[in-house]
């Protein structure tokens, strides 16, 4: 039997004070909402909870205690974070040093592998339960992590159908929640594309500066091609809008909006939309699209080497089949992008699509993947209390 530190001591307290305490880390607008809606289940069931949260803006509103914000933390591909590597070690140094102070009762880390495994890692050392809640797509690349995360995680839950059966074979304790998209969209309206007026086409080109930089301008360039379509940018409320004015200067035509995806989508006839969560919103919300990305040169081609998966794009990975076009890196051009547009644009594919869509949702489960984690996570630190 190990020695049990006295900080090990403490983190492996039963759960079933009435004060629990978590500490809960999301570090992308994605995680932001998922973690938003996991929060409101957990305050519901448990209303003493104590949340100190690194996320966002929907995390704060629905009850955690914001240490960090997302947009403090976005750094993507191996050049960029080896640029801010100073700005992301120091995040890590004050994360440890938080935690140790608030002394949670466990972690709960949501997606943000870069960072999240890190802490992992640690927090184990520290005898701090660590629960992971949306799963490092490590399934794509670099799967000989899954060691890492068997020796540091406690508890896994996932949202993607084959992940299950991805860490069972490793010997995991893994539980398949659904996906908790189809909560945050359950109460958004129907869609309404068209509406009697002219056709809206919605450009999605990510959350962060160096996303945007690369793809906003091969998407805008199409724009000219399609006179008889109304061009929407859904830009972040986490960039400003003077940053996308930078880019709409020369194209007068294309309106901006900020923080309102869900809307725009739907009221949406189709979109360009940047690889990513963003996809199976897109596509759960009934919009057909084109995926597109477009990265560091020197990123991609690590990445190229690296990633071990048929698509790129959440809609084909879990539909297992090219349902939506993918534009990568030197494929994303006004040419190809004018082409794969007016694709989707007539009837018969438009119709192929969102009967994919339809499939995606049966494998996706019928909603409630937010109540059912944090069903899981509290009966993990409680088990002799049964959370309905």
């Amino acid at each position: 039997m190990g020695v049990c530190t006295p900080v090990a001591l403490f983190f492996n307290k039963s759960a079933s004070f009435a004060s629990m305490k978590l500490y809960v880390i999301a570090g992308e607008p994605s995680g932001d909402l998922h973690g938003s809606n996991l929060l409101k289940a957990l305050f519901e069931m448990h209303p003493d909870l104590q949340c100190r949260v690194w996320g966002g803006d929907k995390m704060q509103a629905a009850g955690g205690n914001l240490v960090k914000h997302y947009k403090d933390l976005a750094f993507m591909g191996f050049v960029e974070v080896i640029k801010n590597l100073r700005t992301i070690l120091g995040n890590i140094s004050f994360c440890k040093k938080d935690i140790l102070e608030f002394q949670p009762d466990a972690l709960v880390l949501i997606d943000y592998p870069g960072f999240n495994l890190r802490i992992a890692k640690w927090a184990k050392k520290q005898g701090i339960r660590v629960v992971y809640y949306i799963s490092p797509q490590i399934w794509a690349w670099h799967r000989s992590r899954v060691y890492d995360i068997r020796r540091d995680v406690d508890k896994m839950l996932v949202i993607l159908p084959f992940e299950q059966a991805f860490f069972k074979e490793y010997g995991m304790d893994v539980e398949y929640v659904g996906h908790p998209l189809l909560d945050a969209l359950k109460n958004e309206p129907p869609h309404q594309e068209n509406d009697r007026q002219t056709p809206v086409v919605a450009l999605l080109p990510g959350s962060r500066q160096q996303e945007v930089q690369r793809i906003l301008p091969e998407m805008l360039a199409v724009t000219k091609d399609f006179p008889d379509y109304k061009f929407v940018v859904g830009g972040m409320s986490s960039l400003t809008r003077e940053y996308y004015h930078g880019f709409l200067k020369d194209y007068p035509n294309v309106e901006l909006v900020t923080g309102a995806t869900y809307a725009l989508l739907g009221k949406s006839y189709a979109a360009l939309v940047k690889s990513g969560t963003s996809t199976l919103e897109t596509a759960l919300l009934d919009v057909p699209q084109v995926v597109c990305y477009a990265g560091n040169p020197v990123s991609y081609q690590i990445a190229k080497r690296l990633i071990k998966v048929k698509y790129i794009s959440l809609v084909n990975l879990i539909a297992d089949r090219p349902l939506v076009r993918e534009l990568i890196q030197h494929d994303l051009n006004r040419e190809n992008l004018k082409s794969a547009l007016q694709e989707i644009l007539t009837d018969k594919y438009r119709q192929e699509i969102l009967s994919g869509y339809a499939g995606l949702r049966h494998l996706l489960g019928d909603g409630g993947a937010s109540r059912r984690a944090a069903q899981v996570i509290l009966g993990f630190l409680n088990p002799v209390t049964n959370h309905k």
